[in-house]
C-alpha cells in the first residue's frame, strides 16, 4: 500500500504544479482525502502555524511595497550598479540576494532585474551573467533570510530540538551567500561577450534591441524611506528574539515555565510592523493586498495548507515503513536526502512547502538537525525547469537574447550558476554545521 499511496502523492504534486498558483494546495486536498476517506490514514495537524507566520511576514512586506519602500530600495541599488558596471556580475547577485534577506521572498527580484539588464548592455558586458546569478542568489537568499516561509517553516520544524534561529543562520547565511560568489565568478565567464554573440547583434539588425534613453527621475518620499527603517527593525527584532530565549516573556502554565514560542512572536512582530508602517507611512491597504508580494505569499499560504498537509498525512501515516526500509540507506548515505529535497522543490516551486513536507522525514530517519541545517539550501531547485516566473522575467527582460533558453530546453542560462550555487552551499554548510553545532 505504501507504493500506491506514495504514486498518489506523486501524482497530485505533479498535477497541482502543472496547474499552477493555488493548484498545488486544492490538488494536496485531493490526495489528503484520498489517504483519509480510501486508505484511512489518520490526517495529522494543519500546518497552522507556519501558515499564520507566512502570512504575518507577507503583511508587513506588502506594506512596505504600498508605502513605497521597495521602490526606494530599487533606486539604492540602480546607484551601486551603476557606479561600478564593470562588477556588476558581482554586485547584481549582492542586490537580489540582500533585497530577499530582508524582504524574505525572491520575488523583490522582479523589480531590480529590469535595471540589471539595461545597466550591463550599457557597460557592454554580456547580460546573461549578471541576469542568471541574480536570479539564482535572490533564490538562495530565500534559506538564509530570518523572515522567509521556508526559515520560519524549518525554525518550527526544529524548535523541540533546542534549535535556535541563530543556529540556522550561522549556516545558512555564510554558506548560500559564499556559494553565490562562486557561481558569480563562474557567471562572469559564461557565454561569448556582448559584442560577438550572434543573436544580440541579430537582434540589433532586426531592431528588437531598443536603448531606453528616457529616463524617470525618482525622488524619495519620507513615508518610502520611513517604511524600509521599520520593516528592517522588524527583521532585526525577530532575529534577536530568535536567538536570545531570554528576551521573549513567558509565564507559568500548569506549574511550569515555559516561554513565548517564536512562531508567535514573528506573527506579533511582522503584524505590528505593517500596522506602524499603514499608520506613519500611509501605505494604501488595498495597495497591500493587490501588490504582487502578498498575491505570491498567499499562494504560498494555500500551497502549503495542501501540499503539506498531505505529505505530513503520508509520511506519518507510513512512518515504520519509512524507517524499517530507508533509514539505514540515508544515515549512510545522508547526501540522498539532500537529493530528494533538491528534486521535491522542482515539483512543488516553494521552498517553505519542501522544507514542511520532507523536513519531518528527515527527523524521523534520524538525520540530525545540523544537518537537515545544512542541507536546507537544497530546497532551492526550482530553476532547473525553465518556467519560475523569476527566471522567466529574467529572460523577457533581457533584450539583448542572451539570457536564453538552450535548445534542449535544460541547458539554460541558469543551470550553471544554479547547480554551482547549490551544490556548492550544501557543501559548505555541512562543513559549517560540523564546526559550529
Amino acid at each position: 500500500m505504501f507504493w500506491i499511496e506514495l504514486l498518489i502523492l506523486l501524482s497530485c504534486i505533479i498535477i497541482g504544479a502543472r496547474l499552477g498558483g493555488l493548484g498545488l494546495g486544492v490538488m494536496g486536498g485531493v490526495g489528503l482525502a484520498i489517504f483519509v476517506f480510501v486508505f484511512g490514514l489518520q490526517p495529522t495537524s494543519a500546518p497552522i502555524d507556519v501558515m499564520l507566520m507566512i502570512l504575518s511576514v507577507i503583511t508587513a512586506a506588502g506594506a512596505l511595497q504600498a508605502a513605497g519602500g521597495l521602490e526606494y530600495l530599487v533606486f539604492l541599488a540602480e546607484k551601486a550598479l551603476r557606479k561600478n558596471p564593470k562588477y556588476i556580475t558581482y554586485i547584481a547577485p549582492l542586490v537580489t540576494y540582500i533585497f530577499t534577506f530582508c524582504a524574505g521572498t525572491g520575488h523583490v527580484a522582479y523589480s531590480v532585474l529590469p535595471v540589471i539588464a539595461e545597466v550591463s548592455r550599457e557597460s557592454g558586458v554580456r547580460p546573461e551573467r549578471p541576469m542568471s546569478i541574480a536570479v539564482i542568489a535572490s533564490q538562495q537568499a530565500i534559506t538564509a533570510s530570518p523572515i522567509s516561509a521556508a526559515t520560519v517553516a524549518l525554525l518550527a520544524i526544529l524548535t523541540d530540538f533546542d534549535v535556535t534561529l541563530l543556529d540556522i543562520l550561522m549556516i545558512s547565511v555564510p554558506s548560500t551567500f559564499i556559494a553565490c560568489m562562486i557561481a558569480a565568478f563562474v557567471s562572469s565567464k559564461m557565454g561569448k561577450e556582448l559584442s560577438e554573440d550572434p543573436i544580440y547583434l541579430q537582434r540589433l539588425e532586426e531592431g528588437l534591441a531598443p536603448i531606453k534613453k528616457d529616463k524617470k527621475v525618482y525622488i524619495a518620499t519620507r513615508g518610502s524611506k520611513l517604511s524600509v527603517v521599520i520593516f528592517l527593525l522588524a527583521a532585526i527584532s525577530i532575529v534577536f528574539f530568535g536567538s536570545i530565549e531570554d528576551l521573549r516573556p513567558g509565564w507559568v502554565i500548569e506549574g511550569e515555565f515555559t516561554r513565548m514560542a517564536m512562531p508567535v512572536a514573528i506573527e506579533i512582530i511582522m503584524l505590528t510592523a505593517a500596522a506602524v508602517i499603514i499608520i506613519f507611512c500611509k501605505a494604501n491597504v488595498d495597495e497591500i493586498v493587490g501588490g504582487s508580494i502578498f498575491k505570491a505569499g498567499a499562494s504560498a499560504v494555500v500551497a502549503i495548507f495542501g501540499i503539506a498537509w498531505m505529505g505530513d498525512t503520508f509520511f506519518t501515516g507510513n512512518a515504520e515503513f519509512i524507517t524499517n526500509n530507508i533509514s539505514n540507506l540515508v544515515t549512510t548515505a545522508p547526501w540522498l536526502f539532500a537529493l530528494a529535497l533538491f528534486v521535491l522543490s522542482i515539483l512543488l516551486y516553494s521552498q517553505a512547502a519542501t522544507v514542511r513536507t520532507l523536513m519531518p522525514l528527515g527527523l524521523t530517519l534520524g538525520i540530525s538537525p545540523a544537518l537537515l541545517i545544512a542541507m536546507f539550501p537544497a530546497v532551492n531547485g526550482y530553476f532547473f525547469m525553465p518556467n519560475y516566473p523569476t527566471v522567466v522575467a529574467a529572460i523577457n527582460f533581457d533584450q539583448t537574447g542572451t539570457t536564453r533558453i538552450g535548445k534542449y530546453i535544460l541547458n539554460h542560462s541558469f543551470m550553471i550558476p544554479g547547480l554551482i550555487a547549490t551544490i556548492v552551499s550544501v557543501g559548505i554548510g555541512i562543513l559549517l554545521s560540523m564546526i559550529l553545532l
